[in-house]
């Protein structure tokens, strides 16, 4: 089990193990692939209610979904949950992290909370959970190059069924 540098990766692709769309060669790097920021966020309702964290809770009961052409602000303390222009396809003996990018980790951007671990078998687009650390407003710009993901080969073979399984900017 070990994270797949650049060749690995394009071999991968190559056989089908991995599937990006839409894919360029350029956004391959050392041993990750960028991916870029889509124009489809989910922003936060204002409501003064308590949101109580239980099993059956629905984010999309708390959001709404917005398009945007040109920046989407985000003011400091602010979350959105955005989502990746590419879609991601894996094998089921390929598993893979997504992680911000140090560029922008370093104004105070975190592209997501808690759920970097993409399951093997996986075919959808990452849904990002951005929030603003800094004390300044931050512009997001779609078609931004915002994270990585970093693959890795399993051991033994598996298929993710759950909930996001086939995700994208419709059903996030």
């Amino acid at each position: 089990m070990g994270i797949l540098t650049r060749d690995e990766i394009v071999n991968e692709i190559k056989k089908g193990a991995i599937k990006i769309e839409p894919y360029s060669k350029e956004n391959v790097g050392p041993a990750s692939v960028d991916l870029h920021l889509g124009y489809e966020f989910r922003i936060f309702k204002k409501t003064r209610k308590v949101i109580e964290i239980r099993d059956g809770m629905r984010y999309e009961d708390v959001t709404e979904k917005i398009n945007v052409e040109d920046h989407l602000l985000l003011m400091p303390g602010e979350m959105v949950l955005g989502i990746t222009i590419e879609k991601i396809t894996l094998a089921p003996n390929i598993c893979g992290w997504l992680e911000g990018r140090s560029r922008f980790a370093r104004l105070g951007l975190l592209v997501h909370i808690s759920t970097s671990f993409m399951q093997p078998g996986i075919s959808n687009k990452q849904c990002l959970e951005i929030i603003n650390f800094s004390p300044m407003p931050l512009a997001l710009y779609p078609g931004t190059a915002i994270c990585q993901f970093i693959f890795q080969r399993t051991i033994g073979e598996a298929i993710y069924e759950g909930r996001f399984k086939r995700q994208d900017e419709k059903s996030f």
